[in-house]
């Protein structure tokens, strides 16, 4: 199992990219999250014949703006390229469906959709309201081989989260969460919010500008993690 994020920025950090990662996850390839600058990152990196599944936390422009480019570039350039969308539950397939329809319209020509528990190994934690009010969030944690890694999403309210990963059995964890340097953002998790949770897990920030990060931040950022970056080259585009 490996993270690589195409990006660690947040909404407005363009210059770092919105964050997102490609998952190697039992042989298969998983996008995880498409915002806005996404697309061109793929594009870049000859990555886009690579995309088998999408899996998005939330439908904020930020994690979902080049979802349709992707699934479009995928139908027209890349021959035997259909990803596959996994949802968490019903009802966020649905909002996912008409998100897509108003720009596909009929967005069962470019993708599959199927449930997530198809995809074992893969848990969602629901994190309704704890990102902004009265909207659809998900966290996502993957097992495999011995190992759990963890995608907080976007969450201003950690403890649920945290809380849901101490109900489970001990297993080595990296949680990648995101942060904020700024005790007035409510939409993330500041960084000392998450120090007394954190006991037991390697924690990695992102979705955050790098050159904010305080000096008595005690968190490492996944942006100074060659091991989960994608390399600086650029290749052709395709």
């Amino acid at each position: 199992m490996k993270f690589t994020f195409l990006g660690t920025g947040g909404a407005f950090d363009v210059a770092y990219g919105n964050s997102a990662a490609l998952v190697e996850f039992k042989g298969n390839s998983i996008l995880l999250d498409c915002g806005f600058t996404v697309y061109p990152v793929l594009r870049q990196h000859q990555l886009t014949r690579s995309v088998q599944y999408i899996l998005l936390t939330h439908l904020h422009n930020d994690h979902t703006g080049s979802l349709a480019n992707v699934l479009l570039h995928c139908h027209y350039f890349n021959t035997n390229c259909r990803p596959t969308i996994l949802y968490p539950d019903d009802d966020f397939r649905d909002e996912l469906y008409e998100f897509l329809r108003l720009q596909l319209q009929k967005p069962e020509r470019y993708a599959d959709f199927i449930p997530l528990s198809e995809v074992p190994g893969i848990t969602s934690v629901d994190t309704y309201g704890q990102h902004a009010e009265r909207l659809q969030t998900y966290a996502y944690i993957f097992e495999e081989k011995g190992e759990r890694m963890v995608f907080s999403g976007d969450l201003g309210q950690p403890e649920a989260l945290f809380a849901y990963l101490r109900g489970m059995p001990p297993k080595a964890t990296t949680i990648f969460h995101d942060i904020t340097f700024s005790e007035q953002n409510s939409a993330h998790t500041y960084y000392k919010k998450l120090v007394p949770l954190s006991k037991d897990y390697k924690v990695l920030g992102y979705h955050c500008d790098p050159t904010q990060n305080p000096k008595d931040n005690p968190f490492g950022l996944v942006y100074h993690q060659p091991d989960f970056m994608l390399p600086a080259r650029l290749h052709e585009a395709v």
